[in-house]
């Protein structure tokens, strides 16, 4: 039996069909694993020691009445075997700090999941610039005035802040749309805020593909996340339709490129986006779609990931 802890926003709001956390957890439930669930005002530090004040709990499978607590206690997080580290963005200050008892707990035996630097390092956005081969051109800034300027070149383009999710705070623009100042006011925060402008891509339009990765390689089937007839964005949450779809050629070549650096950082569970020919983001803390593509395929990818921390941990 394996203590497999989970740092997780509130259990009782998720929605058990679609979270991918919560496939993790039925698969460690499934091994017999013991369940910690953690959320973030639990984590804490004393005298050098990771710590948290945890649930040990049991799931079932259902939409409601779908886990029961077992116990409460107060646990070293050293003495963990795994820890998913799987708190929605934004990413703030206190997630940073988090990230600095994960690294206490990882230095006293638990493996985190994934790597704390490797989450402080791999901003979900900012991150596709390690590989400029297959990015889209783009400009980062909270400088209004440079993205604007960069919009005059770039054409149809769609602007995004940098700690959003979900399609939060994202639009399409172009040069000539009068809304385009009052726009980069919104998103930057009166060049406050570090925000993406990025070439629009018009593939958009067959899917924002979900690809999941264990340990640098990819499960072989994508969720192509297609834009309704009302929205540009292909983000299930605004109203997008998921679609699964085989790998391309395309998407492998970018599997393979991005594939060998998460597995140099210690980035176990990933799910990098495609448009078209295009990496868009490389999503590190919380990747979601578990649930969807073992759905439409039969596969078990919570178990592949176990399968992997468990042969590795050997």
């Amino acid at each position: 039996m394996k203590k497999c802890a989970f740092i997780m926003d509130p259990i009782t709001s998720i929605q058990t069909k679609k979270d991918s956390t919560f496939a993790m957890m039925l698969e460690a439930q499934k091994r017999a694993h013991e369940i910690h669930y953690i959320t973030q005002s639990d984590l804490f530090c004393q005298q050098s020691r990771a710590m948290a004040k945890s649930q040990v709990i049991s799931i079932t499978d259902q939409t409601s009445d779908y886990y029961h607590v077992k116990s409460e206690q107060t646990i070293n997080l050293g003495e963990m075997d795994y820890i998913f580290m799987r708190k929605d963005p934004p990413f703030d200050m206190e997630y940073v700090m988090d990230t600095y008892v994960l690294d206490l707990a990882q230095q006293q035996g638990a493996r985190i999941i994934n790597d704390p630097q490797a989450l402080r390092d791999a901003n979900e956005k900012f991150f596709t610039e390690t590989f400029p081969s297959v990015t889209p051109e783009n400009i980062i800034s909270r400088n209004a005035d440079l993205l604007k300027a960069a919009i005059q070149e770039l054409g149809d383009v769609i602007v995004k802040p940098m700690d959003g999710m979900g399609g939060h705070s994202i639009f399409k623009t172009s040069k000539d749309d009068k809304n385009l100042n009052v726009i980069l006011e919104t998103v930057t925060q009166n060049n406050s805020r570090t925000t993406m402008v990025q070439r629009y891509i018009k593939e958009i339009t067959a899917g924002d593909k979900r690809i999941l990765m264990i340990n640098g390689d990819p499960v072989p089937y994508a969720l192509a996340r297609i834009p309704s007839d009302e929205d540009f964005r292909g983000n299930l949450a605004k109203g997008g339709t998921g679609k699964g779809v085989p790998l391309s050629e395309s998407d492998m070549k970018i599997c393979l490129l991005v594939g060998p650096k998460l597995k140099a950082m210690g980035i176990v569970f990933a799910g990098i986006d495609v448009i078209g020919e295009y990496l868009t983001e490389v999503n590190v803390t919380s990747p979601t779609c578990i649930r969807e593509l073992d759905a439409l395929y039969d596969l078990n990818i919570a178990g592949q990931l176990f399968d992997y921390l468990e042969s590795s941990s050997q």
